[in-house]
Formats: C-alpha cells, sequence, structure tokens
C-alpha cells in the first residue's frame, strides 16, 4: 500500500499544466462543494481526479493519448474503472487551458446527475 502511495505522490508532482490548472478549481470543493482527490487509487488505476461523493472520475489526456495503443489502453481502462460503478468523464489537455469554464461545467452537471440518480452500481 505504501509503494502506491509512493507512486501516487511521484504523479502530483509530475503534473502537467492542464491538471495545474484543473485541481486550482478543484480543490478544497471549489466547485459545487466536491470534494476531489488528486491521483486517486480506484482499482489498479489511478483516476487524475476522483469525487467519490459523486462516483465520478476526471481524466485529462495529452497528445500521448492520440496514439492507438494508448488509446485501446485508455479504452479498457476506462471499462474496468467503470466497472467499479463510476462514471468517467474525459478531457484533452486543450480544453482545460483553452475553456475551462466549459470543463467546469460539464463536471458539475454529471456530479449532479450522479446525485439526482445514485452512484453507479458495480457490474456483477
Amino acid at each position: 500500500m505504501q509503494e502506491r502511495a509512493g507512486f501516487a505522490r511521484g504523479l502530483r508532482r509530475r503534473e502537467t499544466h492542464a491538471e495545474k490548472l484543473l485541481w486550482k478549481s478543484l480543490r478544497g470543493g471549489r466547485l459545487d462543494g466536491l470534494k476531489f482527490r488528486r491521483q486517486h487509487s480506484v482499482g489498479r488505476y489511478f483516476a487524475d481526479f476522483a469525487c467519490e461523493s459523486a462516483r465520478l472520475i476526471v481524466e485529462l489526456d495529452g497528445g500521448v493519448h492520440d496514439q492507438d495503443d494508448t488509446h485501446l489502453n485508455d479504452h479498457v481502462r476506462q471499462q474496468e474503472i467503470e466497472a467499479l460503478g463510476w462514471f468517467v468523464l474525459r478531457f484533452r489537455n486543450e480544453q482545460v487551458t483553452v475553456a475551462l469554464d466549459t470543463v467546469l461545467n460539464a463536471i458539475c452537471a454529471q456530479a449532479r446527475t450522479a446525485g439526482a440518480v445514485g452512484p453507479h452500481p458495480p457490474v456483477a
């Protein structure tokens, strides 16, 4: 467990500009009172940002995610996370840096939807 905590800490230290920018808007309940965590362990993965109360994960994708093998890995990863009862929102880094308000509105809308319908049940 300590090894995973160290890995997550390393990911936080190497965050991208877009991750820093989004985190400024998410940390400390700044977005609609929602509590987000950075590099939160979900199953065998680490989510860029996770809100446990809304079972919501926000992933930011840079250029490397355009490569076929990375894109396929992202798809498999997302399916596994969703099977654990989470909803995954994906944004390009450019969306965060150019249209942060649009990204934040989408996150809020999904969190409200999750609150209205309850958490996604795990897939059996």
